[in-house]
């Protein structure tokens, strides 16, 4: 594979990792900092500069005239807990305060160098400040084009436009439109529903059981745990969590036979809908991957009954799960592709590609005055074209495979770990209660304080991951795709470490076995 970009160098373990810095309470105070101080330095009265902060004469003047002390990390962290909302979340499990990136790699203010598995959830396919990424960006900036231009057509949006119908399935490229939309993935998600809505001139929806669609209100509806009327929740297969307690090709046949059966039964409750909408990969649900064949029967129980389906492709897109789009594992082609993070190189951009017979909106159905944002565009062609002409996609199917057999080599020793579980570079490991009576065959609970756990040993070790899943039990592990073996043994070396740690210091419930019997069912009527 020729990749040019120098992998960046794996940090040194440092010599002694720091205590495991606690999550903010729910007043957005983070126990083991001061918050008076942080109270009185942003009066300008002083005091609270902590480690790396600069008083009295490092003071700098803020624009209302007050003075405002203190420059250190733990003076930022300080006046971000006091000043942004209590719905901020990566700053409350990720207390640092980055300030150079390249790779994998992240420096914080402290000095200290971090293996960054997060990559933006998912955003950064080539990691931090790609030379190619930054490259684009400058050219943008150098050529004097200007910067917004509403959905006015660009030499630069026209590229991007290209390079991304050169990566989508063929059918579809061949008879595509496409939606440049709002910044963010969420408001791809509105235009993709607002679209088959306007379409068929139906108004419900099926999507499924642990879906994350964004944060807008539709795309909240159509998420997991979220009600609304309009939409139908289906179950989604899950392996490990089988909603029908048979896992496997079995629990993936109910599912689809519970779907055929709503929308043919006329006395289900359930009328014929505007669109399905679905992940081929859950992420936020827990990193579960859809089984190839269920994705193909979902694509004929839409297609024989006239239903639009739409794949949220948002996280899983751009070589992450090992081809360029997850729904290639299948053969699936969709009717509509709602797409962001990665596609932008970094920067924000989101898009909804369709089927050209869908086409029915009128001149500004959906707008957004962000919608052209032309140094977004620049980096998603760089990197678009990046994964594609390196086989970067092909590159993370094998090392994800790879790291998925040792982390499963690693449960083994660890009754904690629960499953292990993914596709290409997007991973999870379920941690769970192992002394927890259970009936048998039943999968142990999910233990979130361990997840919690494990997450901040591993941020004291230098290496950042996320947590999701239905209880945040589930570690996820979304380095870029330009990954070294190098890079990848560091992680799991430092990742193995921290479950170690986070396992000895965990309290085990008193229980004479970690499985209780069976419940005997009690006497049914005499025949």
């Amino acid at each position: 594979m020729a990749v040019t970009e120098p992998a960046p160098a794996v940090p040194a373990e440092p010599h002694a990792p720091p205590t495991p810095t606690a999550a903010p309470n729910e007043a957005g105070e983070t126990p083991g900092i001061p918050q008076e101080g942080a109270r009185r330095e942003e009066r300008g009265e002083g005091g609270g500069g902590g480690e790396g902060s600069e008083g009295g004469a490092g003071a700098r003047p803020a624009p209302s005239g007050r003075t405002v002390r203190g420059t250190g990390y733990e003076s930022i962290l300080r006046r971000q807990s006091l000043r942004e909302s209590a719905a901020r979340t990566y700053a409350r499990s990720l207390p640092i305060v980055p300030v150079r990136a390249r790779g994998l790699t992240i420096e914080g203010a402290d000095g200290r160098r971090y293996l960054d598995c997060l990559s933006g959830a998912g955003t950064l396919a080539l990691g931090h400040n790609h030379p190619v990424v930054l490259e684009a960006i400058k050219k943008v900036l150098d050529s004097g084009a200007p910067l917004h231009v509403l959905d006015l057509a660009t030499p630069v949006k026209d590229a991007f436009t290209s390079e991304l119908f050169a990566t989508l399935p063929g059918e579809l490229a061949d008879d595509a439109r496409v939606q440049f939309c709002g910044p963010a993935g969420t408001d791809a998600v509105e235009a993709a529903l607002k679209l088959v809505r306007t379409a068929t001139g139906r108004d419900g929806l099926l999507a499924f059981t642990g879906a994350y669609h964004g944060m807008t209100a539709g795309a909240l509806a159509a998420s997991g745990g979220a009600p609304d009327v309009r939409v139908t929740r289906l179950p989604y297969p899950h392996a490990y969590r089988c909603p029908f307690g048979t896992g496997g090709e079995r629990g993936a046949e109910l599912s689809a036979r519970w779907t055929e059966s709503l929308l043919d039964d006329p006395k289900s409750g359930v009328t014929t809908p505007a669109g399905m909408i679905v992940e081929a990969v859950q992420g936020e649900g827990g990193v579960i991957p859809a089984p190839d064949d269920w994705m193909r029967r979902m694509r004929r129980i839409t297609a024989d009954r006239a239903i639009p389906l739409v794949v949220d492709e948002v996280q899983t897109g751009v070589g992450r799960t090992g081809a360029f789009w997850a729904v290639e594992h299948s053969g699936v082609v969709p009717d509509v592709m709602v797409l962001s993070k990665a596609i932008g190189g970094s920067l924000p951009l989101a898009v909804v590609v369709y089927r050209s017979s869908l086409d029915a909106w009128e001149p500004g159905a959906h707008a957004g005055t962000f919608r052209g944002n032309q140094l977004a565009m620049a980096a998603g062609t760089a990197t678009l074209a990046y994964v594609r002409e390196n086989r970067l996609a092909e590159r993370a199917g094998t090392l994800g495979a790879r790291i998925l057999g040792q982390l499963q080599g690693l449960a083994a020793a660890h009754p904690c770990v629960g499953d292990v579980r993914g596709r290409g570079l997007m991973i999870g490991i379920e941690l769970v209660d192992p002394d927890a009576a259970v009936p048998e065959d039943t999968a142990p609970p999910a233990a979130p304080a361990l997840a919690l756990a494990v997450q901040q040993e591993c941020l004291a070790r230098g290496l950042i991951v996320e947590l999701g899943g239905r209880h945040s039990a589930v570690v996820r592990l979304l380095p870029p795709l330009t990954l070294t073996d190098e890079q990848a043994t560091a992680v799991l070396d430092r990742f193995a470490d921290a479950l170690a740690a986070a396992e000895r210091a965990r309290v085990p419930r008193p229980s004479p076995s970690r499985r209780a019997p069976a419940p005997v069912p009690a006497p049914g009527p005499s025949h």
